[in-house]
């Protein structure tokens, strides 16, 4: 059993760092304890899942740094892994655990530190010297806590831990260190909690479409300034990824002004959905080096607004001008039409709006007479789309057919079925 120790530096004025380093622990192991001020977490069952110890501690060590805490330390049990920690040890492969511990000092046992005067007066400045105390003496004089701990320790004890559970909604708070004026430079305390978004989100198996930053005024400001604001961020997708939400706030944030000081954040995700595992793939031409292209249109659409940065969508509609819609890029995209596919040929381009053609001796002309090849293809729809305000309606009723032009090669017209027909240009073929 190997146990991984994360320790902060400082806690400091931010009282998400323990808290939130928790929750973004869960995203390795479910098994995470917070003792004595730092976190644990017992990773035996995830060293081959995250490609071996070397793999694991560096990934631990890059993301755990977001919260304060760079010393990070191996061991059998929870307080070794947490006294090597302290004390900036590493563990040795070869030696055993009490070859490893006897020579620390005092302080990296915590049930030690009320007692580390008395016992250095007695010369005990060492784990090592602490366990060769008479354990009578030691009973007698010290706390019964202090032998307990020091069994654990050296593992001739089992520990037990409280497991971290995880919260069915993420609301989490952040005191920043100083009063922030400029909304981007709140970005940098939103790490922290967008990072244990990240744990909370892994632990619960889940994704976000959306989440919610708040932030609270200076007790100071002045009284028109209000309490505080709150900025949204939504996805096109189910994402639990950190770097990219944290570049989506990014976005936002650069077209927010402050309306006073800020010294409080708060962040609430909302619309959770399952998101589901993505297998690797063995193929090279699926690796890419670049941001995913949905990815880079959800920054662009923040930048430059959501109506100016759209996408074409699938509907399930007869009408081949009503089968693709233009949709916002930030707004998440439903499920795929599953209609049947055109029974008859569709061109690869098509008119915004049907051109009307000439017709000369009942025969329509574009670029010369037209030479009917395939049809008629029946389409009848948009019955239903009516605008009674306006006193206008969809319903379509035509046949479309494959031409040939002398000049413009293999067009997609189509006849009306009114009561006086007329001929439309619609599309062309490559």
């Amino acid at each position: 059993m190997w146990w991984c120790a994360l320790l902060p530096e400082t806690c400091g004025p931010c009282p998400i760092d323990a808290a939130g380093l928790a929750l973004w622990a869960l995203q390795f192991t479910p098994r995470v304890a917070q003792v004595e001020a730092a976190v644990v977490m017992e990773v035996s069952a995830s060293l081959r899942l995250f490609g071996g110890a070397a793999a694991l501690a560096g990934r631990v060590r890059e993301g755990a740094a977001v919260f304060g805490a760079v010393r990070l330390a191996w061991g059998p049990n929870s307080l070794a892994a947490l006294a090597l920690a302290r004390t900036g040890q590493a563990w040795v492969d070869g030696r055993t655990l009490a070859d490893q511990l006897d020579g620390l000092p005092l302080q990296a046992l915590a049930a030690a530190a009320p007692h580390r005067a008395a016992l250095g007066r007695m010369g005990c400045t060492s784990l090592g010297a602490l366990r060769r105390l008479p354990r009578a003496g030691v009973a007698r004089r010290f706390d019964a806590g202090l032998l307990e701990s020091l069994d654990r320790l050296y593992g001739q004890q089992a520990e037990a831990h409280e497991w971290l559970r995880v919260p069915e909604h993420f609301d989490a708070r952040l005191e920043l260190a100083y009063r922030v004026d400029t909304a981007p430079a709140l970005l940098a305390g939103a790490q922290h909690l967008l990072q244990a978004l990240a744990g909370w989100l892994s632990a619960r198996q889940v994704g976000i479409t959306a989440f919610t930053l708040h932030w609270a005024h200076d007790a100071l400001r002045s009284r028109a300034a209000g309490e505080g604001d709150s900025v949204t961020v939504r996805t096109a997708e189910i994402t639990r990824d950190p770097v990219h939400l944290g570049r989506l706030l990014a976005e936002h944030l650069g077209k927010t002004t402050l309306a006073a000081p800020v010294g409080d954040l708060r962040l609430v995700a909302h619309e959770c959905q399952p998101l589901p595992g993505a297998s690797a793939s063995w193929l090279p031409e699926d690796a890419t080096d670049g941001e995913p292209l949905p990815r880079t249109l959800e920054r662009l659409a923040i930048r430059l607004g959501a109506g100016r940065v759209v996408r074409p969508v699938l509907r399930e509609d007869h009408r081949p001008e009503r089968m693709t819609d233009w949709v916002p890029a930030n707004r998440p995209l439903g499920a795929a039409p599953r209609g049947d596919a055109p029974s008859g040929p569709q061109p690869g381009f098509l008119r915004a709006e049907p051109l009307r053609l000439l017709v000369l001796n009942h025969r329509p002309h574009y670029g010369g007479e037209l030479q009917l090849l395939l049809g008629p293809q029946r389409v009848e729809a948009g019955w239903w789309d009516r605008d009674e305000a306006r006193g206008e309606h969809g319903h379509t009723a035509r046949d479309y057919w494959v031409a040939r032009s002398p000049r413009a090669g293999v067009l997609w017209i189509f006849q009306t079925r009114d009561a006086e027909p007329a001929w439309y240009l619609h599309g062309f073929f490559a």
